[in-house]
């Protein structure tokens, strides 16, 4: 199974969003400090809103921040509300299943099982956790941009 970029981004916005709890952030302040795409963030970001797991907040000082404490956020919230798929092999999905041995074939029990218990270790790990080691993380991004 390999994730989206989508979900990638998704959760560094996240993370730095826990980092800055109590601050409203903006999609540009974002962008700069992980250079990434600001058109991306936005997409993500309106997802994520939609979700209600940030709330936008409109206007001049407006910005983002997580409408939920960190440690409500599970890290299996994040990944079904970014990715749209996880059917690791054809036969999980019935409408478009054309395996000819899917019938008499255990693989798609024993990979149902793999990806259940991936969602139950997502499930225990919060954002929260995620961002435990916060100065280190504060440390890896780009500096603050420069104001004026």
């Amino acid at each position: 199974m390999k994730l989206t970029q989508y979900s990638d981004l998704g959760l560094r916005l996240l993370m730095y969003l826990a980092l800055r709890r109590d601050e409203l952030v903006t999609i540009q302040e974002v962008s700069e400090r992980f250079a990434i795409s600001k058109n991306h963030l936005v997409k993500i970001s309106h997802q994520l809103t939609k979700s209600g797991l940030i709330e936008s907040i409109q206007g001049r000082n407006g910005g983002i921040r997580l409408a939920l404490p960190p440690q409500d956020i599970s890290v299996e919230q994040i990944l079904r509300t970014t990715e749209d798929n996880f059917d690791l092999v054809e036969c999980f999905a019935p409408t478009q299943n054309q395996c000819v041995i899917s019938g008499a074939c255990i693989l798609t029990g024993v990979l149902d099982e793999a990806r259940a218990a991936f969602f139950d270790v997502l499930r225990k790990v919060s954002l929260a956790d995620l961002v435990k080691n916060g100065k280190m993380l504060e440390k890896t991004l780009l500096p603050f941009p420069k104001l004026g």
